[in-house]
């Protein structure tokens, strides 16, 4: 790596730095956001405060893991000002190689040991693809075919946490914080992406989120066309609109059903339903999968047919 491109990158990182500084707040906040970076991406192996620490300021650990630590722990800034910056920053750099094509609904699961950590329970991690003690958090990234971008993230609070006013108070959850769903969480993600006039794309997401029929309705009533992932044991009815659970299906779900599908009608839109082989042994299999799944996002992206709705039955 040459002297200039190194130059080029330091210039780019303060001009980043230098928006973010707008949104974060009291000036003394500035170092201690440059260093926070500036160990996020220098800093090998855990990205905790400590080691970040010892890589920004050898000679003053101890100093600079308590001016970090008040950072990120006390210092009042808003995470979704931030986040807006980032993305009013970033995304023009990915529209130079194309329209924004997806919107991502997923999840991100954070393995940890202790019980102390905001929202840890035992519930399922993607990293270790099983039930285990961590943390999660639901994001909303929009993507091209070039680069992707996170513009929404929130930690899922569970019911246990929610409902322990002694355990929130000791991990300072603040009081406007109540239970919601991780289907809920990412609605309300969408619903501000809407507002905030990000550029649309297809919404993707799993059956995680896909089998939620009141998530499908809104983002329906959203206009936001997706292809989504559901459970084998979701219902689809003949026409227009709506899939809902086989189980359990009572007269508020019922309802909703009704309400969607009456706004599919009146929308002339349909759903496609695409039925994913049962996983093989084979690479050739898993390969077929996941082109079923990148076609159909592509053909809804293009408005091809009238399918604005795909449905994903990954057979067990």
């Amino acid at each position: 790596m040459g002297l200039d491109t190194i130059a080029e990158g330091v210039d780019r990182f303060e001009a980043y730095l230098t928006g973010l500084r707008s949104v974060i707040g009291h000036a003394g906040r500035t170092a201690p956001l440059h260093d926070y970076c500036l160990g996020l991406l220098a800093t090998d192996g855990r990205k905790s405060v400590e080691p970040m620490a010892a890589t920004t300021a050898p000679a003053k650990v101890s100093v600079q893991h308590q001016k970090m630590l008040h950072f990120v722990t006390n210092s009042p800034w808003s995470d979704e000002a931030v986040l807006t910056k980032a993305r009013e920053m970033v995304l023009p750099e990915i529209e130079r190689h194309g329209p924004i094509k997806v919107w991502i609904i997923d999840d991100t699961g954070f393995p940890k040991q202790g019980e102390h950590s905001v929202g840890v329970a035992h519930q399922y991690c993607g990293q270790l693809g099983k039930r285990a003690n961590c943390q999660v958090a639901v994001t909303l990234s929009i993507a091209n075919h070039h680069a992707s971008l996170p513009i929404a993230y929130r930690l899922y609070l569970p019911k246990e946490w929610a409902e322990d006013a002694q355990r929130r108070k000791k991990a300072r959850v603040p009081e406007e914080i109540e239970f919601k769903t991780k289907p809920q969480i990412a609605l309300d993600q969408l619903r501000a992406a809407c507002a905030a006039g990000v550029p649309r794309g297809v919404v993707l997401d799993d059956s995680s989120y896909g089998s939620n029929s009141a998530l499908r309705a809104a983002m329906s009533e959203l206009g936001l066309p997706y292809v989504v992932g559901i459970i084998p044991t979701i219902k689809a009815s003949g026409q227009a609109g709506e899939a809902d659970e086989r189980q359990g299906v009572g007269a508020a779900a019922a309802e909703k059903c009704l309400a969607h599908d009456h706004m599919a009608r009146r929308h002339e839109q349909r759903f496609a339903l695409a039925l994913c082989p049962r996983p093989g042994t084979h690479g050739a299999d898993q390969a077929r999968r996941r082109a079923a799944g990148r076609n159909a996002a592509n053909r809804v992206a293009r408005g091809r047919g009238r399918a604005r709705q795909v449905l994903v039955v990954n057979r067990r």
